[in-house]
């Protein structure tokens, strides 16, 4: 007895092109499901490798966007200080002409003078306490401080506040 193996040749092609279908249905499917017209490299390989590169153009330059914000957020900071400062001291001023005045008593010029000294521990306590971060602002050693600002490394901007 012997055996007869028959080949059905039409639909083991058929089968073959269900196979071939049937995968770039899928592909179809995940770039309508992505919305992306470039899902991987197969897709196309350049535009990946551009699209890839932008991504971190976009990332290194909303980190510097990032710290041209903390650039400007540290000078407000030291700017309000200062600003503080200011007013402290066109009142010590006020106060000290005042008291310079002949008419004064003894009493009123060290009232006053207290008043100074008090006023004048506010100035050291301002520039002691002026903070970004906890870097201190105010106490001579905020200098050259360079912030990246761009996505080159020559894309920064030093400030020193002194």
């Amino acid at each position: 007895m012997g055996f007869r193996i028959n080949t059905n040749i039409g639909a083991l092609n058929a089968h073959a092109n269900s196979v071939v279908n049937a995968n770039e249905l899928d592909k179809s499917l995940s770039r309508l499901s992505s919305g992306l017209r470039i899902n991987s490299a197969a897709d196309d390989a350049s535009g990946m490798a551009i699209a890839d590169s932008l991504r971190s153009q976009a990332a290194t330059l909303g980190q510097a966007i990032n710290n041209g914000n903390d650039a400007i957020g540290i000078l407000q900071t030291a700017d309000k200080a200062m600003d503080e400062q200011l007013k402290i001291l066109d009142t010590i001023k006020t106060k000290a002409t005042q008291a310079a005045q002949d008419g004064q008593s003894l009493k009123t010029r060290t009232m006053l003078q207290a008043d100074i000294n008090r006023l004048m521990e506010e100035l050291d306590n301002i520039a002691n306490t002026t903070s970004f971060n906890g870097k201190q602002l105010l106490s001579g050693n905020f200098t050259n401080q360079e912030f990246q600002i761009g996505s080159q490394s020559n894309q920064t901007i030093k400030a020193s506040i002194g």
